[in-house]
């Protein structure tokens, strides 16, 4: 399978090439198949691969071409998430009204409020 092409129309030829494998009467099991579909993914789809071998359930290659649309979807999605994620990380300058505020008030705070022991707001007494 190229890069970004299609994972379903990957996975329904390689289900139509499995039936065909059985109609000459291979003697191929369900696992030789799956292991075979799992090694001809390109290398974007490593992680799902990994994660279907370490989670080790009996599935069909139905199952297994289910399993992959729904990875293709999610990582197509996350793509973008990070692509959108990395444009907002610049700030650039504080423009407007309010610009420089923030240092100006981190003065005002580490000042004393009021003189020890008065107890008024205004300092007085």
């Amino acid at each position: 399978m190229a890069e970004g092409s299609s994972v379903q129309s990957h996975g329904v030829k390689m289900f139509s090439l499995a039936e065909k494998l059985e109609d000459l009467k291979a003697g191929l099991n369900n696992d030789t198949y799956i292991d075979v579909i799992l090694q001809s993914l390109p290398p974007s789809y490593d992680l799902f691969i990994v994660n279907y071998n370490m989670n080790r359930v009996e599935k069909s290659i139905h199952e297994l071409i289910n399993m992959l649309v729904q990875y293709e979807a999610t990582t197509h999605k996350s793509d973008t998430a990070v692509l959108v994620g990395e444009a907002s990380i610049f700030k650039g300058k504080a423009r407007g009204p309010n610009a420089g505020r923030g240092r100006r008030a981190r003065e005002r705070l580490s000042q004393p409020l009021a003189p020890e022991g008065s107890c008024n707001p205004d300092g007085k007494g």
